[in-house]
């Protein structure tokens, strides 16, 4: 597969919506992860990052402009044991909690569909990543509609066992602006992941549309130790 230009890619597409990279920094010491939001709506603009306990959750910028918590408001990151997993929706609670109780990655996203935002049905996008023992690897996966049919859920699960130094694989909610918006096509892209968590960091933040992002989070976890670095940015503040 072609390795593509993550930047380009972005800078390319005023509205790729939400999206998710996971990969495996060049030196091969690092579990990398980033996650990013953008909005057109006041509502869905109004929101930053904030850090919990295990991970992150989205919050109103300013409260008084909230006016529709429903797909916006959502822990985005959750760590589960050695695992980390990564999507855009309230489905990181039921991947949470149903492998708390021994279901699989798969198992628990069978629980669930894209989401019910019609016309859009946006898809419902998802990652992991394991770390055990020095061994790393990831899987992602997407939920979406059959050409914008709600009568068909589409599942798709992608598996990476030892990934290769310096490459990642993101996927994201659109494949540009449009009413209705058109959902993600395609397995995710392949693309190059650097050794440097803050020249990711801004560089990711760059190439995003100015008008219409809004937040992003960046993770680095060390391989060997399970450590892990995080960098957020908010367009806007709290």
């Amino acid at each position: 597969m072609k390795t593509l230009d993550i930047y380009e890619e972005l800078k390319s597409n005023s509205y790729p919506g939400r999206g998710i990279v996971i990969g495996k920094s060049a030196d091969g010491k690092n579990a990398v992860t980033a996650y990013f939001i953008m909005g057109r709506s006041v509502n869905s603009r109004n929101r930053v990052f904030t850090e919990t306990s295990d991970g992150i959750k989205t919050e109103a910028a300013d409260p008084s402009k909230l006016t529709d918590p429903h797909l916006i408001i959502y822990s985005p990151v959750r760590v589960l044991g050695n695992k980390t997993i990564v999507t855009n929706g309230d489905q990181t609670d039921t991947i949470y909690e149903l492998m708390d109780k021994q279901q699989t990655f798969e198992q628990s996203l069978r629980t669930r569909e894209y989401e019910d935002d019609a016309p859009n049905y946006t898809p419902r996008i998802s990652g992991i990543m394991h770390i055990e023992n020095g061994a790393y690897n990831y899987a992602m996966s997407i939920l979406k509609s059959a050409d914008g049919n709600p009568d068909c859920c589409e599942r798709f699960t992608y598996t990476y066992t030892n990934p290769i130094n310096g490459f990642g694989h993101f996927i994201h909610t659109y494949m540009g602006d449009g009413n209705p918006l058109p959902s993600f096509e395609g397995e995710p892209k392949k693309i190059a992941v650097p050794n440097d968590i803050e020249e990711f960091t801004a560089k990711l933040w760059e190439s995003l549309n100015e008008d219409n992002k809004v937040s992003l989070f960046v993770r680095y976890i060390d391989i060997e130790t399970g450590k892990a670095v995080s960098r957020i940015v908010n367009k806007y503040s709290k």
